[in-house]
């Protein structure tokens, strides 16, 4: 995509939502950790279900060392692979207490070294939580990049180095949450909604989704006399 069409593509996405927000629901940098680690092959709709009671009263490190795992496992039973990761919240809420004074470390390098806890999600805490303008790449953010030709790579970690290289400066800090979103409501992985993108004179996708017939606009009695 050329440079020209890399800022019309964002500055779309900018004009529709000028303040794109975490659709994960959170109160501190902690909990925010907690709920993108739960998050990992699981909907943010179904994590928010989950923390929701967790969160009224376990929003520290401290507090969930002293509820262990046996006591979160059923808070997050409905979430995917719920046992490891129970257990890794409770490891890496210990692992802040010894390294980090029980405080979410503003850095990339000692969040990756907590237990469950990836380059992803070290990402997103950094961008939400602190501000960095950092691109958590995840399946969706990977679909729109490589389907649209923003950011085309063959790995998530290839996918952002492109962003990092190809996004400008203005639009850095809410890119992840542009694309995520994009890719989440519009560009589906099964049936992408391109009747209905504003992307799409711009995306490099050829086979373009026409609008289901429920979608188009029902003649008028007039049209139909």
């Amino acid at each position: 995509m050329k440079r020209a069409d890399v800022f019309e593509f964002y500055r779309r996405l900018a004009e529709a939502d000028p303040n794109p927000q975490t659709e994960l629901d959170y109160g501190n940098p902690y909990t925010l950790l907690v709920a993108v680690a739960l998050s990992a092959q699981a909907t943010d709709v179904s994590v928010n279900k989950a923390t929701a009671p967790l969160f009224a009263t376990v929003d520290t490190p401290a507090k969930m060392v002293a509820l262990g795992e046996a006591g979160l496992k059923p808070f997050i039973r409905t979430i995917g692979l719920f046992n490891t990761k129970a257990k890794n919240v409770i490891a890496l809420s210990q692992a802040l207490i010894d390294r980090h004074g029980g405080e979410v470390p503003e850095d990339r390098a000692a969040l990756e070294a907590l237990p469950g806890v990836g380059r992803k999600t070290a990402n997103v805490v950094l961008n939400v939580a602190f501000g960095h303008e950092t691109i958590a790449v995840d399946t969706h953010i990977f679909r729109v990049g490589n389907r649209t030709g923003l950011a085309p790579g063959k790995t998530p970690l290839a996918v952002e180095a492109v962003l990092d290289k190809v996004t400008p400066a203005t639009f850095r800090r809410h890119a992840h949450h542009w694309l995520i979103l994009h890719g989440r409501y519009v560009c589906k992985a099964r049936r992408p909604e391109c009747w209905r993108c504003i992307e799409a004179e711009l995306c490099a996708f050829k086979l373009k989704t026409p609008a289901p017939a429920a979608a188009l606009p029902r003649p008028s009695t007039e049209e139909m006399d």
